[in-house]
């Protein structure tokens, strides 16, 4: 326990409270230790159980986590705003920033003309009743869905605000606190977090460049996995996309699990230069997000949710007692960008951009002897034997990466790089400082 700080509180709310709010502070660093229960019971003059029950709560809220004979230490990203630091440490000036993991929004299509244009303009007012997923975007969403393979006849649509916002409200209507979720490893930074802000355990999953690996998903469905999250393609950080073969067999394996709840991510959209392979509807609950984020711009959160009729249901009933509805005002701007020619051109531009700065940097990566992956996406995952090392070298050399320490659970050691922004010419210079930084002795580090 931090020197400077004391816990202080009688019930369990208040000793919770009183540890919460010195991580806030940041009296506590990521990683400290807490004192053991009865060690803490002692000080406080409160019985160990009171204690335990803060623990507890803290555990489920993501803050605090136990690891065996580590004993009980403030989480590596606990899912708390510190006051000291937000979740992503700013980027110098003078350093090239490749480590947002954004799109480039010189690439996004602009929204004015949307907001603007006749159909957008005049917006009917809206009441508490009437306000709904709008019928003209699910008839919309349907075809464009079906074009792309995912299996959406005689399933059910709900819009949501983001994959995220998808993800959390599907997790919630069917699992509870102290529940397993299989999830890639490496994987998505923000779905590990909320899984421990939800009070769900981690079981992680390897992923190689056609998406999890059947072995070690089997592995996790045996330990107990109650559902499980893939992200058919553009996987951040790895850039892996599902294959056919790939989507085949899990879906072979999931149909031998019909109480696992699937979770399909499609975060990167008409982004992904790959036909999305689904794995589901292959179990009793299933859901298909698909977010409009990355290819019309991150300030447009709305996502479209396919999945079972029960879990459609669970989540257009819990956010009618929350948040209520979407903006029909989104919903619309997304309808129009969907329609018009000109930004589905744009879109598709920046598809080709994307895919072209990703092999540009992939080729002179390899050109080096440096190995590294991402077939899809706006992102390079390079493994290597020191990420503190690696990200340090490569400030020293002028350019910011992502270290793969908050996108990892158990798999090896990597580097992240955001190629969106990556200008032509750029990635010779890139791959030279990443071989002396990461690779100096020339040996490949392949992703298992």
């Amino acid at each position: 326990m931090a020197e400077q700080y004391q816990v202080s509180g009688d019930s369990a709310a208040e000793i919770s409270a009183s540890i919460e709010s010195g991580i806030v502070r940041g009296d506590w660093i990521a990683g400290a230790a807490l004192p053991s229960v009865r060690v803490l019971a002692g000080s406080l003059h409160v019985s160990p159980a009171t204690v335990a029950k803060a623990y507890q709560e803290l555990r489920q809220r993501g803050v605090i986590e136990t690891e065996g004979r580590r004993g009980t230490r403030v989480r590596s990203r606990p899912a708390v705003a510190v006051s000291r630091a937000g979740s992503r440490a700013p980027v110098p000036s003078h350093l090239r920033d490749l480590s947002s993991g954004e799109p480039d929004v010189r690439l996004l299509p602009p929204l004015a003309p949307a907001l603007t244009a006749a159909g957008a303009a005049e917006i009917p007012p809206q009441g508490y009743t009437s306000a709904v997923t709008m019928p003209e975007l699910v008839d919309a969403a349907r075809p464009r869905l079906i074009a792309e393979g995912v299996p959406v006849d005689g399933a059910e649509l709900v819009v949501t605000s983001g994959a995220l916002d998808s993800i959390e409200r599907v997790l919630v209507a069917h699992l509870r606190p102290g529940d397993a979720v299989a999830v890639e490893d490496p994987g998505w930074a923000g779905v590990i977090d909320l899984l421990a802000a939800l009070g769900l355990r981690v079981l992680p999953v390897a992923v190689d460049r056609a998406g999890p690996d059947p072995v070690a998903l089997e592995s996790a469905l045996r330990a107990g996995a109650r559902a499980v999250i893939v992200t058919v393609r553009a996987q951040n950080p790895t850039g892996a996309a599902v294959s056919a073969e790939r989507a085949g067999r899990l879906r072979s394996l999931l149909s031998a699990h019909p109480g696992v709840l699937v979770i399909e991510d499609d975060h990167a959209a008409e982004l992904a230069e790959r036909e999305a392979h689904c794995i589901g509807p292959v179990t009793g609950s299933w859901a298909f997000v698909r977010s409009a984020s990355k290819p019309f711009g991150p300030d447009l959160r709305i996502a479209v949710l396919v999945g079972d009729e029960t879990t459609v249901a669970r989540v257009a009933g819990r956010m009618r007692i929350g948040m209520g509805w979407v903006s029909t005002v989104l919903q619309r701007l997304l309808l129009w960008l969907w329609q018009d020619k000109e930004v589905t051109g744009r879109v598709a531009g920046a598809a080709r951009v994307y895919g072209e700065r990703r092999r540009e940097l992939r080729e002179a990566l390899r050109a080096v002897g440096v190995e590294a992956h991402g077939d899809t996406g706006i992102n390079v995952w390079v493994p290597v034997p020191d990420e503190t090392q690696a990200v340090a070298a490569l400030r020293d050399r002028g350019w910011a990466v992502a270290p793969g320490a908050i996108f990892r659970i158990d798999s090896p050691p990597g580097i992240r790089v955001t190629i969106s922004t990556l200008e032509s010419g750029e990635a010779a210079d890139l791959a030279a400082a990443i071989a002396i930084a990461v690779n100096p002795a020339g040996v490949t580090h392949p992703m298992r």
